[in-house]
């Protein structure tokens, strides 16, 4: 996918990573009010033998832990150490947010709104700038570890960017359970690497500030399956999941509640469903009104909101029809 070249140093934060070598770094991005330093701790192995430089993060929303866990424990298990390329690992991007459990930077702006930022904007713009400029540049693809937001609760997936082949290859490459095209958003990391001619895949799975064991497996193993694919890492041992091959959705619909009340799924996540099918009902508190909720179609549900109270016109099952 890449021609190969000459491994080059990374440089990083002012420090200089030569091929052979693995460092942590940091890069300064902003001061608390008490003065504090905040900045993010990058970790970069670069191999001496020529290949692709991958970016894997997470915590670019800040109360989405499980990306955070899923790099945390893949540096714990050492399975960075490549043979050839480089990797660039950071577990946290936005600071801010996780020390707050908190999406947003404490202005309220979402760094996954601000790229590629500007050098003296907001705070959110001013991260999203020195990524771009210490970090992205230097990376030939990305993998960017999500989690559903607002309590809903997303069934592993890769999301790509349909205009770029690149990305749509590595999201077969990846093998989350489910995979799709999805569209670039105004301000996005993902819209920014893609503008960069980089490119990268959205994993989302579990919910935001709870571990999803499942999910964290699912992470692992879809960034080995990258790595094992540009002949970075050997083969790889053991598995954390296996299956045959992901399910392509073409059709997405979001089903919506239809009254205020109580929700009450009766479905997994993940699950199969056939058209007509009873996927959960609204009630109120009294038992004295219940909405049934239908499969819209023969598919697959891949998020739930897991909000019990739930006003009309929430979001509550993504279904998607394979393709």
């Amino acid at each position: 996918m890449f021609r190969e070249k000459e491994n080059k140093n990374i440089a990083i934060g002012g420090e200089t990573v030569a091929p052979g070598e693995e460092k942590l770094v940091k890069i300064q991005i902003d001061r608390l009010p008490t003065g504090t330093l905040i900045d993010i701790p990058v970790y970069v192995f670069n191999s001496k033998q020529p290949g692709p430089t991958v970016l894997i993060q997470a915590g670019l929303h800040g109360d989405e832990i499980n990306g955070i866990e899923i790099v945390r424990r893949m540096l714990q298990e050492k399975r960075f150490k490549i043979k050839k390329g480089a990797i660039i690992a950071v577990p946290i991007l936005n600071i801010f947010g996780f020390i707050h459990f908190s999406r947003d930077v404490p202005d309220g702006k979402d760094v996954n709104r601000s790229f590629p930022g500007t050098k003296s904007g907001s705070m959110a713009s001013r991260i999203a700038y020195h990524y771009v400029s210490e970090i992205m540049h230097q990376m030939d693809v990305a993998i960017d570890l999500h989690t559903g937001g607002a309590q809903r609760h997303n069934f592993p997936q890769i999301r790509f960017t349909q205009e770029d082949a690149k990305s749509k290859e590595l999201a077969e490459v990846f093998n989350a359970p489910f995979s799709f095209p999805s569209r670039m958003i105004k301000g996005s990391f993902r819209k920014a690497a893609f503008q960069l001619g980089k490119p990268s895949l959205v994993f989302e799975a579990g919910e935001s500030m709870r571990f999803d064991e499942y999910s964290i497996l699912e992470g692992m193993q879809g960034i080995l399956n990258v790595l094992k694919h540009f002949k970075m890492i050997p083969k790889i041992e053991p598995m954390y999941v296996e299956r045959t091959e992901s399910v392509f959705l073409a059709n997405r619909k979001w089903l919506r509640a239809p009254t205020a009340g109580m929700f009450i799924p009766e479905i997994t996540n993940g699950s199969e469903v056939r058209k007509g099918q009873e996927m959960g009902l609204i009630t109120d508190t009294y038992a004295k009104r219940s909405k049934k909720i239908k499969a819209p179609f023969d598919g697959f549900v891949f998020s739930i909101n897991h909000q019990a109270v739930v006003n009309q016109g929430e979001a509550l099952f993504h279904v998607g029809m394979p393709f």
